[in-house]
């Protein structure tokens, strides 16, 4: 190499080097906020409350031009973060919203399970922000009004003649680990469940019931009505906590799950020296089969991730009448272990 080209090359170093010591990764220097830097939640629905409807007026034939209901959302909320981010949606472009139906209210409001795919979208920009658009980076450039239309553009769920509004399947779930349970929220309301119980069990440690999410409801409502947007669903499920599950077994299982109307299921690992032959979801009995035109019902019965106490927890729900199912050899996760149950109570359901 001729002493010329080793200068060049030298030169060239020391120029890469000031360069990235000027850099402001190099220096400490705050960095551009990067798109992709979180997780977005993918809403196929934006969903309301029926306590967050500011404007709302029932009868089209006073004012047809008028909203039947307006809802306004914050800059920060993360339902405008999404339809500025993800959706990119501008004034007057459509999207798919409505509202939560929660069984458990005593009465229902008359705009409770509102579905629309022709919401309008219009931008309330603030401060210096003068464009009624999301700006060059995603942000939203302040509140939005979201306006739901008079029908035949909205119709409620109900008027709907789908047979699975109300779903099939119902799911009693040993508590898990809080953090694992704010994973299993979503994924539940995801796949559909009329009833959710969480239940004690042996294995499960007492502090689990003083998670955040039971100390505050909106946090557990949340993991929900996540679930519900992702799948385009807008009923929540019943949730029930139960720290006395003998006590449930014995008291109430029978009022929430008639033996006639629900069949009972408990999954369990399936012991390596166990000769017997696995019963699978597959081969589950429905009595209900010999009345004609009565839907199917479940109720899956999920443990801990080290399985219910044998043999007096499995006695216990034996004596109950549930059937018990297993998914094999492998002792799973709770996460994964509930929605392959549920997938596949689902399909066994709607045969």
């Amino acid at each position: 190499m001729s002493k010329s080209t080793c200068i060049v090359t030298t030169m060239l170093l020391l120029l890469s080097y000031a360069f990235a010591r000027s850099s402001p990764a190099f220096c400490g220097m705050k960095q551009v906020r990067s798109f992709h830097r979180s997780t977005s939640l993918m809403l196929n629905r934006i969903l309301f409350d029926v306590s967050e409807i500011e404007n709302s007026d029932p009868d089209e034939e006073v004012n047809a031009e008028a909203p039947m209901a307006t809802f306004t959302l914050p800059k920060d909320d993360y339902r405008t973060i999404h339809i500025a981010k993800i959706l990119g949606l501008r004034n007057g472009d459509y999207l798919r919203a409505g509202t939560v139906i929660n069984p458990s209210d005593e009465e229902k409001h008359e705009f409770a399970g509102l579905l629309t795919d022709e919401a309008t979208v219009t931008w309330l920009p603030v401060g210096k922000i003068k464009k009624a658009e999301p700006t060059k980076l995603g942000d939203p450039p302040g509140s939005v009004c979201i306006s739901i239309p008079h029908p035949p553009r909205t119709y409620l769920s109900s008027q709907t003649s789908s047979s699975d509004e109300i779903p099939r399947v119902s799911l009693l779930l040993a508590l898990p680990r809080p953090l694992q349970l704010g994973r299993i929220l979503p994924m539940v309301a995801q796949l559909g469940v009329d009833e959710l119980i969480l239940c004690n069990a042996m294995k499960v440690p007492k502090d689990y019931f003083g998670s955040h999410i039971f100390r505050k409801p909106e946090v557990l409502r949340g993991l929900l009505v996540e679930g519900l947007s992702q799948s385009g669903d807008i009923r929540l499920p019943n949730v029930l906590v139960t720290k006395r599950l003998k006590i449930f077994l014995e008291d109430e299982l029978d009022d929430l799950f008639p033996p006639d109307e629900a069949v009972r299921v408990i999954a369990h690992p399936q012991r390596r020296n166990d000769e017997s032959a696995p019963m699978r979801m597959t081969d589950v009995k429905f009595p209900m089969d010999e009345v004609s035109g009565k839907p199917r019902r479940i109720l899956v019965a999920v443990g801990p991730e080290g399985g219910w106490e044998e043999p007096y927890e499995l006695d216990m729900f034996t004596s109950k009448g549930f059937q018990q199912v297993t998914l094999g050899t492998r002792v799973l996760r709770s996460d994964v272990a509930v929605v392959s149950l549920l997938s596949l109570a689902h399909e066994v359901c709607s045969k």
